[in-house]
């Protein structure tokens, strides 16, 4: 028996649909469960999406970078979720972790949770540094409140990260 209704045509492809995306199009975010897992969950997604928007040479930098953050807010805050953002924008790549970690009123607990967060940051900081980037944190703007933790990295000093370590040359 026919059907009354005719059949959809197939959709015609469009021009330049399988095209990478481009590098400064690239805008994805991520929640992981607040887990010992979720680094590795996130250092594939962003391994991922390098690739997929030809952003390859940052992988090294962007991969090692992703594991502290999200190991880091981890620690200060298990069992809650774990928002993580990757942007490029004007040749940098941007990375993001938002966690439930509310910042304190009282000085001295303000002070602590700070510096125990610089601590469990200490190796992303170097190759942040090492990159020529910058990193911080601070009260998120987001609904749910909590503490966006930041990294950006620009491309020249992520693409050179591993290429040069030990060979003695810049």
């Amino acid at each position: 028996m026919s059907s009354p209704f005719p059949s959809c045509p197939p959709p015609r492809p469009v021009e330049g649909e399988c095209r990478p995306p481009a590098p400064d199009g690239l805008a994805c975010s991520l929640t992981v469960p607040g887990a010992p897992y979720s680094a590795q969950i996130a250092r594939g997604a962003v391994r991922a999406v390098l690739h997929t928007y030809r952003l390859g040479p940052l992988t090294p930098a962007a991969v090692q970078v992703t594991g502290e953050l999200i190991a880091a807010t981890w620690h200060l805050e298990p069992g809650r979720s774990l928002y993580l953002s990757v942007r490029y924008r004007e040749d940098a790549l941007r990375l993001s972790v938002y966690d439930g970690h509310a910042p304190h009123s009282h000085p001295r607990l303000a002070a602590h949770c700070e510096a125990r967060r610089r601590a469990g940051l200490r190796v992303m900081a170097a190759v942040v540094r090492d990159c020529g980037g910058a990193w911080g944190f601070g009260e998120s703007r987001e609904p749910g409140g909590g503490t966006r933790t930041w990294a950006t990295l620009p491309h020249a000093g992520a693409a050179g990260y591993l290429r040069c370590q030990g060979s003695g040359r810049p």
